[in-house]
């Protein structure tokens, strides 16, 4: 024990990266058992090496990774790691499109809460609580088997971990109706930079600010309490593909003027995409729609020419395999398959939209689709509630006057350092050409599509200025209130990534309101 206690003593006060080979699990392990409340010994089902399976191929490998069971366990590493000098990442299931879950310059722990997918559904007062590491599949799944009229307005992947989705804000087909996910949190289990568990007495500041302001930032989510939400045992869904050759230009361009004005309980959004047709290749607009009823209560609210032929009456349950890419004749329980749906390198980029794009403006995109092959333009409505919500409610700011959010996607196969750097600046380019038609002042971007093009913290500290320069893209005037935040629940900046919320300085502290 006396070796132990020197060695922490000279960890504390040597170069982080003189200890990247000192740390042994048993070190690590032995400081867990000192500080964990609960678990009197640490078995090699918690803590991970080099060795074992679930190890991430990367090349900026964490010291270990940590997969732990119960809430302790996150305790301990939290405090075993700030005792040994090392930064944590936590990772709750794919929905960091950089990797700042799990990459990281200097020696790091991961906390990867893959193992905490509890899941509690309420129907007496309509609630869920729901540990970060299960999916949005696993909460759908467990909603449907037990009610046919209560969901939850969460994203469209089913693969996606509810911790990251829920933090960052998380949206999908029921966004027009019943808003944000994080919109309908009630009430958290949050690990702070000291190890104390807290709930919604946490304080509201610190509670606003996780609930779209990024909770890595803040501390370790362990769950959330959540709001279902009631709807119809009946909806309908449709998926109608238009081509160039077959007015889907004139019909995007329309679509913006109208998707965000529908009935709320109408979501239509459209996926642009560069496809292959028979021996041509050419632009394609697919208008995939979820309707909160039947056909014929849809079929009057539609104006681009819909068809009842194309329309499909479903559950809603089996809405979310519709837009999962499952056929609707599928078990529900295909929503708990852990297995991303596409596994390929990729960019993305996000804007938010105020007016409707000229056609000149598109017809310069559908041009730019053709110098790529596997390209993405995803638009995605807003109006209904998100008009109804203050842009400070959450730390998400992106409500009223926004027609819809842009999100661009391209895919490669292969990791060759000029294929890589040739589809990265083709995204580039898309997302320079696009400045003119979307949001300035700041130019909005939504933070679960993380982007590190548009700034990155250091290795250390980064100042709260040079921060602004992403952190008002996610947050417009949020961010300050989220540096103020900071500042009360982990001033020393222990909980930090290339994209973390910094401390307020006090220079800025008293003029916050």
């Amino acid at each position: 024990m006396e070796f132990i206690k020197l060695l922490a003593s000279l960890f504390l006060v040597s170069v982080p990266f003189a200890i990247s080979v000192s740390i042994s699990s048993e070190i690590f392990s032995q400081c867990m058992i000192e500080k964990s409340s609960y678990y009197t010994k640490i078995s090699d089902q918690n803590i991970h090496t080099s060795n074992s399976s679930l190890w991430l191929n990367s090349t900026s490998k964490p010291l270990l990774l940590v997969t732990p069971f119960h809430e302790s366990e996150i305790q301990a590493t939290v405090l075993c790691s700030r005792k040994l000098g090392l930064q944590v990442r936590v990772k709750s299931g794919r929905h960091d499109y950089e990797g700042l879950s799990y990459l990281c310059k200097t020696p790091f722990i991961i906390i990867d809460l893959f193992d905490l997918r509890y899941i509690e559904v309420n129907l007496a007062d309509e609630t869920a609580w729901v540990q970060s590491g299960a999916t949005l599949g696993e909460l759908y799944y467990s909603i449907a088997k037990k009610s046919g009229v209560h969901g939850f307005p969460g994203g469209l992947c089913p693969t996606v971990g509810i911790g990251g989705h829920l933090s960052g804000g998380g949206f999908g087909t029921l966004i027009r109706k019943h808003g944000l996910a994080a919109d309908n949190v009630i009430d958290a289990r949050f690990i702070d930079v000291n190890g104390r568990i807290l709930d919604r007495t946490m304080g509201e500041d610190l509670f606003w600010a996780i609930r779209g302001g990024g909770g890595s930032s803040f501390g370790v989510i362990v769950s959330w309490k959540i709001k279902l939400v009631q709807v119809p045992k009946i909806v309908t869904g449709f998926t109608v593909h238009k081509t160039l050759a077959t007015r889907a230009g004139s019909l995007v361009h329309r679509w913006q003027y109208i998707a965000d004005k529908f009935h709320e309980d109408l979501f239509i959004r459209v996926i642009n995409q560069y496809v292959g047709i028979g021996n041509q290749k050419t632009v394609q607009a697919s208008f995939q729609s979820l309707f909160l009823g039947g056909i014929d209560r849809l079929m009057p609210l539609m104006k681009l020419g819909l068809q009842a032929k194309d329309c499909i009456e479903m559950s809603w349950i089996q809405s979310a395999q519709y837009f999962a890419g499952f056929q609707i004749g599928q078990p529900s329980d295909v929503l708990l398959s852990k297995n991303p749906l596409w596994k390929m390198n990729f960019k993305t980029k996000s804007d938010f939209v105020k007016y409707p794009i000229p056609k000149p403006g598109l017809q310069g995109i559908w041009e730019g689709f053709r110098q790529e092959q596997n390209v993405y333009m995803i638009l995605d409505p807003y109006g209904g509630r998100m008009n109804e919500i203050s842009q400070y409610e959450t730390p998400f700011p992106h409500r009223k006057g926004n027609l819809f959010n842009m999100q661009y996607i391209v895919k490669w196969d292969g990791s060759r350092v000029e294929e890589t750097n040739k589809h990265i600046n083709w995204m580039r380019m898309l997302y320079i050409f696009m400045g003119p038609y979307v949001s300035r002042s700041p130019r909005g971007a939504y933070i679960n599509y993380k982007d590190l093009d548009l700034g990155a913290n250091k290795e250390d500290n980064t100042s709260y200025v040079e921060a602004s320069a992403w952190g008002t893209r996610y947050f417009k005037g949020n961010f300050k209130r989220l540096a103020q935040v900071k500042s009360k629940v982990d001033p020393d900046n222990f909980f930090r990534n290339e994209q973390s919320i910094p401390p307020l300085p006090s220079l800025f502290a008293i003029t916050v309101v």
